[in-house]
């Protein structure tokens, strides 16, 4: 049974933002300089995670020489330069203006840190203007990032609409277990590159947010041309 949806929740990397492959390429370049090799087998793990805990697991997996924070300080001045020129994700632009010229409330549940979402934000503020809440991994009431489901449900609660009238868009395993545990339908759009295995769960497995169909929901129908 398809529940009633009047909320939209919405991951960003990935999904809204082609960020992904700056964040391999950024990452291949540490670790190489250690001899080491950034391959799909970690970032499979990370995909969606908060910065620390991507950087726990990338710095043990690789045994490198170096905390997760020295980590994250190295690709910091990079990122942000990398992350000023992010584009749009395909469809993404004309399915959340849809929603929005609907009256259908939504929000984006992320867990980039405020300093790294300002940066990919930059480009895109009249964009970002149509999200009631953007929560950020590092926002102050988050007592766990992905797959934990606080970051959902303090989005849900801030927006004021009951979680399983939630629609959440994803593309990461930690990101889908993570709405799923908080309550609410999950439509995944993964990385080519992922498994369909890690997503059994999910309420709905699309290629791309064009293909997204309202109605499937019982929400209005959308001119994908906008």
């Amino acid at each position: 049974m398809i529940p009633e949806i009047s909320c939209i929740i919405y991951d960003m990397d990935g999904l809204l933002l082609d960020t992904e492959g700056i964040y391999t390429e950024v990452t291949q370049d540490i670790v190489s300089e250690y001899g080491k090799v950034f391959d799909w087998s970690i970032k499979k793990k990370i995909i969606g995670r908060r910065s620390i805990d991507a950087a726990k697991i990338i710095v043990e997996s690789l045994d490198l020489p170096i905390t997760p924070q020295d980590y994250l300080n190295s690709r910091k001045d990079v990122l942000l330069e990398r992350f000023r020129d992010t584009k749009a994700l395909p469809g993404a632009k004309a399915l959340t203006k849809h929603f929005n010229q609907r009256g259908i409330p939504q929000a984006i549940a992320t867990s980039s840190s405020s300093p790294i979402f300002e940066a990919k934000y930059e480009k895109h503020k009249k964009w970002f203007s149509q999200f009631e809440q953007i929560i950020r991994g590092d926002d102050p009431q988050l007592k766990e990032g992905k797959p934990a489901p606080d970051i959902f449900l303090l989005a849900a609660k801030r927006i004021g609409v009951a979680a399983e009238k939630c629609l959440v868009f994803e593309d990461a395993p930690s990101g889908t277990e993570s709405a799923l545990a908080a309550g609410m339908s999950v439509v995944v759009v993964p990385d080519p590159n992922m498994d369909h295995k890690f997503y059994k769960n999910a309420s709905q497995i699309i290629s791309s947010l064009k293909d997204f169909d309202p109605e499937y929901w019982g929400l209005p129908k959308y001119n994908k041309a906008i």
